[in-house]
């Protein structure tokens, strides 16, 4: 029963890597960015999930608020900050992104104080049983289960749908896409809407999860992050979901079985450093 407590708790917290690092993906993919500044977005949907859910009492509507405010502010630090920069090497755009992640993460902490912010009344913490003797929160299956669902329908739109179908092309050939009438500014500004919200929504969930939302929130994450593409293949939305739940699960377990060498937050790059020694190109990266 030990080990499926595990297996489960690991896909938890590997559902929460995967909202989370398929941002990174979305964006490296689309333009070879590292989105170091994803992070901050990940706290700013934390703060907003606190504050909205303190002042209305309702959880949905935080999550709405933290999806359109995160997407919005992504929106706004392509179009200001990497869209000058795309004919520039691309290390000047991750210069640029850890310099904005720290200007945000001094940002949260002159607006809201560095202490952190908490729920009043934190919401779905009753807990249930499923499948026998596991016991699970119902924030926690609540991750799960809203993970799973955004997740089918970005995998829909990429494979089903003229947007997805779009993107595609404009990572393939972008001015062989131009030609045929795709706008591909509307296409970068939909790309960065989508996992930018995609990481507010995982910081309501995690300040949820914790009770507590604080300016250096996203910065364990954010390199969890970075471990999580690498290991899925370098821009491989399948590669980084499958990688996120190995990590979460690697996780999970290591707590248990290597608390007396790793710390928890080092396993990540524990796993990162022993995948890389046999597979460079990361566990699921296409030839």
């Amino acid at each position: 029963m030990l080990l499926v407590e595990l297996v489960a708790q690991g896909l938890v917290q590997g559902s929460i890597y995967a909202l989370i690092a398929l941002g990174l993906t979305l964006v490296y993919g689309l333009l070879r960015i590292l989105h170091i500044a994803h992070a901050a977005l990940f706290t700013l949907g934390g703060y907003i999930g606190v504050l909205a859910t303190n002042a209305t009492g309702s959880l949905t509507l935080a999550c709405i608020l933290a999806m359109l405010g995160a997407g919005i502010v992504g929106v706004i630090i392509y179009r200001l900050c990497y869209e000058p920069m795309l004919s520039q090497p691309p290390f000047v755009a991750l210069i640029a992104s850890i310099g904005l992640y720290i200007a945000f993460e001094e940002a949260f902490r002159i607006l809201f104080g560095a202490a952190g912010l908490t729920y009043d009344t934190p919401p779905l913490q009753h807990y249930v049983s499923v499948f026998g003797g596991l016991h699970f929160s119902l924030a926690e299956l609540m991750v799960m289960g809203s993970s799973l669902a955004i997740i089918a329908a970005l995998g829909y739109l990429q494979t089903h749908t003229r947007v997805g179908i779009a993107c595609q092309a404009t990572v393939s050939d972008p001015q062989m896409a131009q030609s045929f009438g795709i706008r591909l500014r509307t296409v970068r500004d939909l790309n960065f809407f989508v996992g930018s919200a995609l990481a507010g929504f995982a910081g309501v969930w995690v300040a949820l999860l914790n009770n507590l939302v604080e300016p250096t929130m996203g910065s364990v994450p954010s390199y969890k992050a970075l471990a999580i593409i690498v290991l899925g293949g370098m821009g491989s939305v399948r590669g980084t979901l499958l990688a996120s739940l190995v990590l979460g699960v690697a996780e999970s377990f290591g707590t248990i079985y290597l608390d007396k060498w790793l710390d928890r937050n080092a396993i990540a790059f524990a796993l990162l450093i022993f995948v890389l020694m046999f597979r460079p190109q990361g566990l699921f990266a296409r030839r």
